[in-house]
């Protein structure tokens, strides 16, 4: 086997498409499954634990067994994934600011629109 390794959160981001694409929860053995089987069953079960304690997994037990669901669709999967990281940033203008900095002008006006009208439901 080759000595390829994968981006930092890679195999993460497999496993939770593993589940996405899936009908209902799945075993540890069902999303290695979904992974042509090429991960050992151990790792498959830390990845999906690691998940499930950062709260992007539930954890559901069934009979002797847990299967395991994402929380939320992938937008908010992706939205919890940001303000961990926003939390975890340190200095919180700092991150923004270039967060900001970096969108495009359509996404600086979506994010306008989006803050315009959170405001306005705040107020309501």
């Amino acid at each position: 086997m080759d000595d390829v390794r994968r981006p930092r959160g890679g195999l993460e981001q497999q496993v939770l498409a593993a589940l996405a694409g899936a009908a209902g929860p799945l075993t540890p053995a069902g999303v290695r499954e979904r992974l042509d089987g090429e991960l050992a069953y151990t790792t498959v079960m830390t990845v999906l634990a690691r998940l499930a304690a950062k709260g992007v997994l539930t954890r559901i037990r069934t009979g002797r067994a847990y299967t395991y669901r994402p929380v939320g669709d992938e937008a908010e999967l992706t939205a919890r994934r940001m303000r961990r990281l926003l939390d975890d940033g340190g200095d919180r203008t700092a991150v923004l600011t270039r967060f900001v900095g970096a969108l495009s002008p359509d996404d600086e006006q979506l994010l306008v629109a989006l803050l315009t009208a959170a405001e306005a439901d705040g107020a309501a």
